[in-house]
This record gives structure tokens, sequence and C-alpha cells, in this order.
């Protein structure tokens, strides 16, 4: 085999998401896309069209032609672009913030990696809590670093004596993700101020900074007049890694920026490393169109009630049905219990309905399952049958 052992691997445990969407394309292709409902990819622009601010601005920004347009730029991005940024995030968080900290991503993906590129030394751990992400593992990995997921509560939320009792003399920084993928959770005020003292307190224990990185692409997709805290205002040593992808549908964009507290140590040389990491990882910079177009259209979002629909709609029938869920505060996934202990016969089983879902298994929380209802409406309504069906057969 040429490819590397450890890519041989990583590619067993991340098979889950992309299994299942192609298998959809494949059912498909045999049966007719209205009668598969695919809920494997949490792919938003497919039936959430982007703001028709964005569409404007992109046409005008295109249209523009000066020298120098598509010249290289500081790999942080362009200034005007990151002023425009910082003004925005500053506002919302609460806290005051130049140019100077923030650095443009390729989504919220690149901005983690250049993150981890910059802070971990072999054998620093990262401590997130479980469920989580499914690349989250490989992305420390990445920088030599060492993955420790803490379960959460029953109902998702942090367990904070299990955060505190994770982290040691070499975790470097522990990471949240909030509104979480897959759960939908978003950890309250209290948890994130709890979670902090913790972190000031084990920092000062161990004579480290220990930083705090939020990944928070679902900020804006929130319901119930619920908001998401900041991190920003809570810890000094914290930052954001999140993108547009979600909150005005261009996730094949690859557009995103971290954000640091003003008051994080060594802003200077945490700033340059994050430059220098942008360049050496490959990215060398944010895409140029579209930092362009994201400086004009800072606050811009898709219709939120479009997704609280969505999620009704589900949860309102999966709960008619006998399913256990919570019902979501963000994002746009739900993370039913399977009515067996065995998640991937269970999914396998809606499978055999054409429904297509990843099981809980590949997020560290075994027993239940993932489902994204970025989808259209009648693939909703037309998929409780099939759900009804399997779940009577398990009961």
């Amino acid at each position: 085999m040429a490819i590397a052992k450890k890519i041989e691997g990583f590619i067993t445990q991340s098979s889950w998401i992309r299994k299942m969407f192609e298998d959809g394309l494949k059912l498909k292709a045999q049966f007719g896309e209205e009668k598969v409902f695919d809920f494997s990819l949490g792919n938003p622009n497919i039936h959430i069209d982007t703001p028709e601010r964005f569409k404007a601005t992109l046409r005008e920004v295109a249209a523009q032609s000066p020298v120098g347009v598509h010249a290289y730029m500081p790999n942080a991005g362009f200034y005007e672009t990151r002023k425009a940024v910082a003004r925005h995030v500053g506002g919302e968080h609460g806290v005051s913030l130049t140019a100077e900290h923030i650095v443009m991503a390729c989504g919220a993906g690149g901005a983690l990696n250049v993150a981890f590129k910059t802070l971990l030394d072999p054998g620093d751990e990262v401590v997130f809590p479980s469920p989580f992400f499914v690349e989250y593992r490989f992305y420390v990995d990445n920088h030599d670093g060492v993955s420790r997921p803490v379960d959460t509560a029953e109902d998702f939320s942090l367990d904070l004596p299990a955060m505190e009792a994770a982290i040691t003399e070499k975790t470097k920084i522990v990471m949240i993700n909030s509104p979480n993928n897959p759960t939908g959770t978003v950890y309250d005020e209290a948890s994130i101020r709890g979670l902090a003292a913790i972190l000031e307190k084990k920092s000062a224990q161990f004579g480290r900074e220990i930083y705090l990185v939020s990944d928070e692409p679902y900020r804006d997709i929130v319901y119930d007049g619920i908001k998401v805290p900041s991190v920003l205002s809570a810890y000094r040593n914290s930052m954001i890694a999140t993108s547009y992808s979600k909150n005005i549908s261009i996730p094949g964009e690859r557009i995103g920026y971290l954000a640091v507290s003003p008051d994080i140590a060594g802003l200077k040389m945490l700033m340059e490393g994050f430059g220098l990491s942008t360049r050496i990882l490959g990215f060398v910079n944010a895409p140029a169109l579209m930092q362009r177009v994201v400086q004009a259209i800072q606050g811009e979002r898709v219709d939120m009630g479009v997704y609280r629909k969505k999620r009704d709609l589900f949860y309102d029938g999966l709960q008619s049905i006998g399913y256990e869920l919570n019902k979501p505060q963000g994002a746009f996934y739900l993370f039913p219990k399977a009515p067996i202990d065995d998640d991937v016969a269970f999914v396998k089983a809606l499978q055999g309905k054409n429904i297509l879902t990843v099981p809980g298994s590949g997020f560290g929380r075994a027993g239940h399952f993932r489902i994204a209802y970025c989808v259209d409406d009648r693939t909703i309504i037309n998929s409780m049958s099939g759900f009804r069906e399997v779940f009577e057969a398990y009961r």
C-alpha cells in the first residue's frame, strides 16, 4: 500500500459522514432524488440560499479591477478586512479589538489548524467536550498534539468537574464548540465563566498559559432567544475560530477568521505565529475575493427563521414517534438516542428505508445518531414514515 499507515487509519475513522453522503448519491441514482432522504452532511447552500446582499456585493467586487486586486497580500489578510471584522466582533462581544487581533482564514477548519500549528509543541494536549466534530482529532494530530475528549452531561451540557480533572501539566488548549455539532447545545454563561475560572486556576498551578479556543461557525444560528456567551470577555487567553459558511451559507468559499482576546498573553508573537502558520500550512492567505466581499457585509446572515421551522418540524415529528432527543438550541443538527445500543446497526436499518444519518460513534457518543436538517422541508416530512417503521421494528 502506497499511502501512509496513519492516513489509512484516519480514512477508516473519518469515513462515516462522507460514506453516508456518497451512499446517498448512489441511492438517488437508483431510486430518484425525491425518494432518498439524505441527512448525512451539513451542507446548507444546497437548500438555504445566500442573502441577496451577498450576491450583490459579490457582483460589485468582481466587477472592480484596480491594479493589484489579485496580488499577494499580508498572510493575515487585508488590513481593511481585518479592521471591519474587528469592529463587528468587538461590538458583538463587548471587547475592544483592532485589525491586529484578527487573522483571516480558510474557513473555521483552516483557522483551527493555524491556531494548533502556532500553539502546540509535540505531546501537548487539547481537551474538548464529547460529542465533538469528527475532524478535531485529525487537526490536533496534524500538529503532533494529543486529543483528550471529555464526556459531557446527559443533556450534553459541560461537565465542569470532568473538564477540570482532564486538565494536566500537558494541557495547552481547551477547545469548545458552541452551538455544538452534533448536538445543537449552546454552553450557557455560567458554564463559560466556570470554565474560565478553572483555566485561570490551572494556568497558575502549572505555570503556563492554557488557551481557550472556541469553534463558532454556528454562532448566529440560535433559537428561542438564546444567546451564545462570549469567551473573549470571559477569559483573557481566549480566541475564536469561525467562518461565514453557515451564517451566509457559503461553505464552499472557505472564508473565516481567528479573533483573539485583547488581553491575550504575548499578542505580538502570537499573531506573527498565526501569520507564518497560515503561509507554511499552504493556505498562504485567505481567498482575496471573499475577503473583500465579507468586509462589506459584516453582520449579514440568512433567515434563521427558516432553520427554526425545520428544527421544529423534525423535532416534533421524531418526538411523536417516540424517539428520545433534546431540542437543539442552535446549529442545524439533531442528535437523537437510538432505540438500541448499536447506533451503527440502527443507522444501517434507516438506510434500508433510504434514510441517511450518521452514527453517534463517529462523534464520540455511541448509542445516538446525527441528523443534519439543512434540507428541503419535503425531505423531512416524507422521511417520517421510514423513521417510524424502523423505530417500531426495534422497539
